[in-house]
Parts: structure tokens; C-alpha cells; sequence
């Protein structure tokens, strides 16, 4: 091979090395390499961006998920799940609209809609739930907790699933309204209890 071959290869060579080092540093990196990112890194920007803020409620899609008005990456709002419970379903695809799912969601409705909650996230804990929904405690203008006043009032169940700060407040909280009989405890059946439960 001759040197003028050779210097020509090692020159191309050094070119594709700069060209892909620039493109590593580049702005387009991200279009065709997404950058990961990990849990704590996530965790640690909704921290930021949602613990003790407040934020205009624009959506309830049930009695215990509700959309705020902040952007979350692609969607337009955020979605805020509400930790420590769980309401009977009125719109899911896996499973039909549940005993006391519309209550349920009337109540939150009817609490939360149009007003300006402070979300607070369980900092021991994951921020976001496994449908990236952000996972929370959220606190209504008047003082009180929308996650308790649900659990109070009997329109959902203390979810003993996962473990959260409050999970122990919560199982008296629920067995408070169920020794009352109050909303879904008044009539409900075990087959209408969700899976998790029965």
C-alpha cells in the first residue's frame, strides 16, 4: 500500500472518530440516542418541579386520578395519581365500571375540579407510578387532604399494595368509614371489592 494511501486512511479515520465524538456532544444526540435516565435523577426533578406547588385542577378522570396544569414531558398536563388509595374503576379497559366508581368520582369532582390544590409527592418513595403517572398526596384549599377526605367519606379503599408514609393512617382511616357504613361501606359486596382485595 502506498504512504499516500495509507495517510489518506488514517485521515478518514480521524475524521469518523471527530464526527462521531461531535455528534456524542451534539444536540442531535438525543434524536437519535435517547439519553437514559435514571430513577433517582427522574425523582429528583419532580421534586423540583411538583412537591409543595400548587396547581389548578383541569381534569377528574376518577375517583382518585385527576390531570393539574403543568406540562409533564409530552402531554399537555400532568397526570397525578393519588398515593395510599384506590377508587373503584368508572373508565378502565381491563375491568367494567365498578360499585361506587361514579360516586367516586363525583366526590372528587366536586372537591377538586376548578380549585387550586398543593401537591405533595412521598419523598421515601418512587415520584412516579409504573404509568409514569406522578404519584401524590394532594391538599385542597381548605386544608384538608383529597386522599383522606376520599378514604373518610368511604369512597375508596386504602390501598395496601404498595407501602407510603401515611399507610397505617390510612387503614384506620378506611376502617373508620367501613365501621360507619359510610358510602361504598353501606352496601358494597365481597365480589364488588376490587382483586387486589377479594
Amino acid at each position: 500500500m502506498s504512504k499516500r494511501r495509507k495517510t489518506g486512511i488514517i485521515m478518514l479515520c480521524f475524521i469518523v472518530l471527530a464526527l462521531l465524538v461531535w455528534l456524542d456532544h451534539s444536540p442531535l444526540r438525543h434524536k437519535w440516542r435517547p439519553a437514559p435516565e435514571s430513577q433517582d435523577r427522574t425523582k429528583a426533578y419532580d421534586l423540583e418541579k411538583f412537591h409543595a406547588k400548587t396547581f389548578a385542577v383541569i381534569n377528574v378522570v376518577d375517583g382518585d386520578t385527576i390531570d393539574i396544569n403543568v406540562p409533564d414531558g409530552r402531554y399537555e398536563h400532568t397526570r397525578i395519581r393519588l398515593l395510599g388509595v384506590d377508587a373503584p374503576e368508572t373508565k378502565s379497559e381491563q375491568v367494567d365500571e365498578m360499585y361506587f366508581g361514579p360516586e367516586a368520582a363525583e366526590f372528587t369532582n366536586k372537591l377538586a375540579l376548578g380549585k387550586s390544590v398543593t401537591v405533595y409527592l412521598d419523598k421515601p418513595n418512587p415520584a412516579r407510578g409504573k404509568y409514569g403517572r406522578l404519584l401524590a398526596y394532594v391538599k385542597l384549599p381548605d386544608g384538608r387532604f383529597l386522599n383522606e377526605a376520599l378514604l373518610t367519606e368511604g369512597y375508596v379503599y386504602a390501598d395496601s399494595r404498595f407501602s407510603h408514609s401515611y399507610y397505617n393512617k390510612y387503614r384506620q382511616l378506611q376502617a373508620g368509614a367501613r365501621s360507619a357504613k359510610k358510602g361504598l361501606w353501606q352496601n358494597v359486596t365481597p365480589d364488588q371489592l376490587p382483586e387486589w382485595m377479594q
